[in-house]
């Protein structure tokens, strides 16, 4: 069959001009129309509301604290989402979804509370039950592991005072993670503040959660502690979950110029799975799980824990260092209808920053230099499920039949530098290193043992960004960076088990051009800005078995799309608070060049991402009571490569309300209602793409979303001084 080659222009100009694009926009008409309605009357009361707003501070003056370099949101040339304590804290507190996908670009699909895919830009959008293409990190520890795996939803909301997501491969400090960078920050322990909480969370399908924490503080110590179990029966059968997780931060100031810091986080979990249904199933009987794993009882259930103590030393106002030696532990088993995998994770890091900050050849610059070391192994074993031998008896370990232990180890050199060349103009260039190894080791034959290694090319990574203030407030911005990410060993493996070495690494060049700007003396903050990512050496997963995937390199893709955020305060006196929110993101990821099995999907737009996501929310406050609700709405997904099958758009809205009082001085009660799905939307919360019937069994696309739910608390906080 004779290839079509289509072009690889990344113009965004071409791009807007384009049938498809121009195909997009039709469709989407009457959405868009009500958004800019609402943007127009937006405005007018903006500026109605004038004569009584008060000054106030900017969002963009917002200082991001994730990256090596600090700088303020405005200023810095890329985007980067935000989510604050204020934001987490109207959410029923059981999972991230909700809050990701008010960010534009980013989207998180929730097939159950333990199954989960984040993607950024569409990248990363083709694994099939998990996150990778994404890094993350808690505080300065890296969250995803040596293989590039990344698992958020077992981290206590309770727990986060900020999210800072940078979208695309736009830092070079933070090694594979050509989608972006997903950075959570814990609860800061305030000095002189001492308190002790507890809380409770009850809501529909079984859900409870309670917690409590308790921090104490003097001058030179702050302790935080927090313990959470968090349980759910539900929507569909077997899916119930259970989660503990202790979380201890702590700092403690050594000298003048010298501070300690601390991170531990424990989790167990048990949490039951469902898994994906075929779409009669998911149109007449969403709340059933699929057969085998009902038959099986699947689940998967853990032990983790994380573990990181941080150095900071100011030498002299020029001069700042940062250290943190971490080490995570995962210990799993996981029954499945296919077998049962016993598995465990022990990886052991280090992450160094040195900061400098003075005038070179008398322009005012900062400089980063740093290194990110892991060295991780990764053991499993697989054994027989014969649940089918005794029915009803949910899963039965029988005899071994894989053993083997894995070695992941890389290392992450990078520099940063940022330049400001005039009162106006910065610019921020950056170079990162990587060099990742992978060892197999096969245990499981009784006369040897086999041993493979393969080391990967060492990728550089550069990146430039500029950023020109042209009016108060008001700032342009470009960048070009290139990112990559390393795939799984599991797509390193070939049919056989052995290491295939002629896979290779995605790799993409990611340009962008943007606005950010202030108007109505900082009442309302707006972004919007255009990206064009080319990716090659496209990681695929191609299925060949119902429990087995191999990996290939199967050509090249593109990802365009345009991104908008206006955030205003509608009024802000000293009584009443009206902030309001518009969000959202129009997609165009498509196959250049793939060809799989003789089929030809170039032209093809990405399965699993949705054509569009648009955001609006509202949040208002009256002395001790709130008021919050969003509304979602998402595009459509294909189920497949060939584009042959999709899911319905649809519409999610959410309704959230705070009371909060002192019974005494230093007790303060809040209570809390929220509505999730108000609407009671059937939707697909999650796509499984490119699923296959085996058998006479039509294929299992969907994880069916919650119906409407209801969720309430009551918190009791006491703070001793």
């Amino acid at each position: 069959m004779k290839r079509k080659k289509l072009s690889t222009k990344t113009s965004l100009a071409l791009w807007i001009e384009s049938h498809n694009f121009n195909r997009k926009m039709y469709s989407l008409q009457k959405i868009s129309s009500s958004f800019l309605l609402f943007g127009f009357l937006f405005l007018i009361i903006l500026e109605v509301k004038s004569q009584t707003l008060k000054d106030t501070t900017a969002l963009s003056e917002v200082v991001l604290i994730g990256s090596p370099i600090k700088n303020t949101l405005q200023k810095t040339a890329s985007s980067v989402g935000l989510i604050s304590a204020k934001e987490i804290s109207q959410t029923d507190g059981v999972i991230l979804t909700p809050l990701l996908n008010k960010t534009a670009g980013v989207y998180m699909q929730q097939g159950t509370l333990n199954t989960n895919r984040i993607t950024i830009r569409g990248i990363g959008a083709r694994s099939q039950f998990s996150t990778n293409r994404v890094k993350a990190y808690f505080e300065e520890i890296p969250l995803s592991t040596g293989e590039g795996e990344t698992t958020l939803e077992d981290i206590d909301l309770s727990v986060l005072s900020k999210i800072e997501i940078i979208k695309g491969p736009n830092s070079s400090s933070f090694g594979a993670g050509l989608g972006g960078v997903i950075h959570l920050f814990g609860n800061p322990s305030k000095d002189e503040n001492s308190f002790g909480e507890w809380s409770t969370t009850v809501g529909s399908f079984g859900l409870f959660k309670n917690s409590f924490s308790g921090q104490m503080s003097n001058s030179k110590t702050n302790l935080y502690a927090n313990y959470s179990n968090l349980q759910s029966e539900g929507f569909r059968a077997n899916s119930s979950y259970d989660r503990q997780s202790i979380n201890l931060f702590g700092k403690h100031q050594l000298s003048e110029k010298g501070k300690l810091n601390f991170i531990g986080i424990a989790t167990r979990l048990e949490a039951f799975i469902p898994s994906s249904i075929n779409q009669t199933d998911f149109e007449n009987s969403p709340e059933i799980a699929a057969a085998n794993w009902a038959a099986a009882g699947g689940y998967e259930s853990y032990d983790k824990l994380l573990l990181g103590i941080g150095y900071d030393h100011t030498f002299s106002e020029k001069w700042h260092w940062n250290s943190t030696v971490f080490s995570n532990f995962k210990e799993a088993y996981e029954p499945r209808p296919f077998d049962i995998l016993e598995d465990n994770i022990v990886n052991f890091g280090v992450r160094n920053k040195l900061n400098y900050t003075d005038k070179l050849f008398s322009i005012p610059t900062k400089m980063s230099v740093g290194t990110e070391l892991l060295r991780e192994k990764y053991t499993f074993s697989l054994y027989e499920n014969l649940y089918q031998t005794q029915p009803n008896q949910g899963s039965i370990q029988g005899d071994k039949f894989s053993d083997a232990s894995q070695n992941r180890n890389y290392v992450n050199l990078f520099w940063q530098m940022e330049m400001q060349l005039s009162s106006k103009l910065n610019i921020e260039t950056g170079l990162a290193f990587n060099q990742t190894k992978y060892e197999q080791k096969d245990a499981f034959q009784s006369n040897e043992n086999t041993r493979e290694n393969y080391s990967f090319d060492a990728i550089l990574s550069p990146r430039i960004g500029l950023s020109y203030e042209f009016s108060k407030g008001k700032n342009l911005y470009f960048s070009v960076s290139k990112g990559f990410s390393h795939p799984t060993v599991a797509e390193t493996l070939t049919p056989e088990g052995q290491l295939n070495p002629a896979i290779l690494p995605e790799t993409g060049i990611n340009y962008e051009v943007g606005f950010k700007g202030n108007f109505m003396k900082n009442r309302i903050y707006t972004e919007i800005n255009l990206f064009a990512t080319t990716i090659k050496n496209l990681l695929v997963a191609r299925r060949i078995a119902e429990d087995q995937y191999v990996g290939i390199n199967a050509g090249e893709s593109l990802h365009q799309g345009i991104e908008f955020l206006i955030n205003g305060k509608l009024l802000s006196t000293e009584k009443i608070q009206l902030n309001s929110y518009i969000s959202g993101s129009l997609n165009h990821f498509e196959f250049v060049d793939f060809v799989d099995n003789d089929n030809d999907f170039s032209g093809n737009q990405l399965p699993s991402v949705p054509e569009f996501q648009w955001n609006v929310g509202l949040d208002f406050s009256l002395k001790s009571f709130s008021f919050s609700t969003s509304y979602r709405t998402v595009g459509k997904m294909f189920l497949n490569d060939a584009n042959s099958l999709s899911s319905q758009p649809y519409q999610l809205l959410d309704i959230n309300t705070n009371y909060t009082f002192s019974v005494w001085k230093n007790l303060k009660v809040n209570l809390q209602l929220g509505i999730q799905n108000s609407l009671d939307e059937k939707y697909a919360a999650s796509i499984l793409p490119n699923a296959i019937g085996f058998g006479n069994n039509a294929p299992r696309y969907f994880y069916p979303g919650n119906p409407r739910n209801y969720y309430g608390g009551m918190s009791l906080s006491y703070r001793f001084n």
